[in-house]
């Protein structure tokens, strides 16, 4: 069965311009043009992934509590800003408040479905491995891979997709450093080193939250990230 997309988008003819554009590429394609519609449509059922822009007509900010109210509600749910605000304040305001990525209506059509096929996979390559049971633990760290769990000493930790992957990379092999880079590898997104540094300081925060000492993420300063026992 065919994915089914989100689009919350104001503006009708743009919002239809991508529908056609990812129908062409099989995926179901669902439209919204404001955020209260769209809540009550996710009650309801949710999308496999949510595109959503940040000016939703009279709410300058709808997307931004779109993807807050989102992301409370499912937190591994595949989720894209796709706007025309492209200042790095908004930018990391939406990676903060859970978006798996941030991209600008001036890349074109075939850049937009690439970020989007990318964000599935790595879904559908998480539903694959869950065949296997597959789990990570590391003190009282604990990933479950069947159903993207996330524990630090029995407690949950609520990791977007992007997040997960990231700490996942990097409890694989305590110890060994991790470029941006090659966590932008293991997340399987394409995100520049400003963007990569965001989600390890949410990640940090998230954990933070539930542990005060924690220090798991260590920073090895112009080289990347490791995960220490």
């Amino acid at each position: 069965m065919s994915a089914t997309i989100a689009i919350v988008e104001d503006e009708r003819a743009i919002a239809e311009n991508y529908r056609d554009a990812l129908r062409r590429s099989g995926y179901r394609v669902d439209l919204y043009s404001a955020r209260i519609e769209a809540m009550e449509a996710f009650r309801q059922r949710l999308p496999d992934l949510a595109v959503i822009d940040v000016g939703l007509g009279s709410e300058v900010e709808g997307g931004f509590e779109l993807c807050r109210e989102l992301r409370a509600m499912a937190p591994s749910l595949p989720i894209l800003f796709l706007t025309a605000r492209d200042s790095e304040l908004d930018i990391i305001s939406g990676l903060r408040l859970g978006a798996d990525d941030y991209l600008t209506k001036d890349i074109s059509l075939p850049h937009m479905q690439a970020r989007i096929n990318a964000l599935l996979r790595r879904v559908s390559v998480l539903r694959d491995q869950s065949d296997e049971g597959e789990s990570l633990t590391q003190g009282k760290l604990e990933l479950d891979i069947s159903r993207l769990h996330c524990h630090w000493d029995g407690r949950v930790v609520d990791l977007t997709v992007t997040e997960f992957w990231i700490v996942h990379a990097l409890a694989k092999r305590p110890g060994h450093v991790k470029s941006r880079s090659q966590l932008m590898e293991a997340a399987r997104v394409v995100l520049d080193d400003n963007t990569i540094t965001s989600h390890v300081k949410r990640i940090r925060k998230k954990f933070q939250a539930l542990d005060n000492e924690f220090n798991a993420i260590g920073t090895a300063y112009g080289m990347g990230y490791r995960w220490q026992l």
